[in-house]
């Protein structure tokens, strides 16, 4: 299992990727709630100001360390690391601007775009 890291629990606590985030999110709480309270408070301390760096890293390491000693957790951990990967939550930050006066023409802002074309003819079209 690849160390949890805080940006990846940043990202799940602000809730990045919409809903599916959100779900990512809940479901840590669930795994972090279960056995003994380790991780509990830092959980907590994130959920309270969720873009908080150094509290991320305090429950990255609160869930490594336990992690290392309970097998069953770190499997359950490394099984939710996963959906996150899937998910692409915390891969990768995305920063989109728009600025310098008025802009025309489309805009697309996000990530991970593919097969987007502007000015084409129609399907039927060609």
């Amino acid at each position: 299992m690849d160390p949890i890291s805080a940006s990846l629990l940043v990202a799940a606590a602000t809730g990045a990727g919409g809903e599916m985030g959100r779900q990512l999110w809940s479901a840590l709480r669930g795994l972090v709630r279960t056995g003994p309270a380790t991780g509990e408070a830092e959980l907590t301390a994130l959920s309270e100001d969720p873009q908080d760096m150094e509290r991320a890293r305090a429950l990255s390491a609160a869930l490594n360390r336990r992690a290392e000693q309970d097998p069953s957790f770190r499997a359950h951990l490394t099984h939710w690391q996963q959906q996150a990967h899937l998910l692409r939550i915390g891969y990768g930050d995305t920063h989109n601007t728009i600025s310098g006066g008025t802009q025309s023409g489309p805009v697309v802002q996000g990530r991970d775009f593919s097969g987007i074309t502007f000015n084409a003819p129609p399907p039927g079209d060609r």
